[in-house]
């Protein structure tokens, strides 16, 4: 059922967003929105509290975007604030990123790190998960302190992890075997 309003959601915004113009700036927005929200634990409290009254909700997040964002973006993260959907951005934002990404023909690659990658970062991890799936891949970054170091990847069900946490504990298999 959720996953079905999600979808919904991100159709709905996908195509609002591509009939305005602004899917590439929706796109971006609602990623940053959503890393935002997962990374603060205050930012989090207060955009999900319903004992604080949506109006002071809304201007947290007016005062968070100003007017840097568009206004589909502010009014998407409004809605999803007052119906009590905030919590559900970052699979919003990356089902909005897919269709994005599918209807120009790619595949989307969600990858976590721990820090922000830069631009020719992106260009060769573009490059390599294209070989390694034999698709035009379209990046999306989400930095998660978690990861510790190295990268997550996810293309379609694909997982490449290639994490320090994911070499420790192949490190602890390795030894605890002998």
């Amino acid at each position: 059922m959720a996953d079905d309003r999600i979808s919904g959601y991100a159709a709905g915004l996908y195509e609002i967003a591509r009939a305005e113009g602004v899917l590439e700036r929706l796109d971006s927005e609602l990623s940053l929105i959503a890393q935002a929200f997962e990374t603060s634990d205050e930012l989090r409290s207060v955009l999900t509290d319903a004992r604080i009254p949506d109006e002071r909700r809304h201007a947290v997040i007016s005062d968070l975007l100003g007017s840097r964002a568009d206004d589909l973006t502010v009014a998407v993260a409004q809605f999803l604030v007052s119906t009590g959907r905030i919590g559900e951005l970052s699979e919003i934002s990356a089902a909005v990123s897919r269709h994005a990404a599918s209807a120009a023909g790619k595949e989307l690659a969600v990858v976590r790190s721990a820090i922000a990658l830069d631009d020719a970062t992106i260009d060769r991890l573009r490059a390599a998960l294209g070989k390694a799936t034999g698709k035009q891949v379209d990046i999306r970054v989400v930095v998660d302190p978690a990861v510790l170091g190295g990268i997550v990847a996810t293309v379609g069900d694909t997982v490449i992890d290639g994490s320090v946490r994911s070499r420790l504990a192949q490190l602890r298999a390795a030894v605890g075997t002998r």
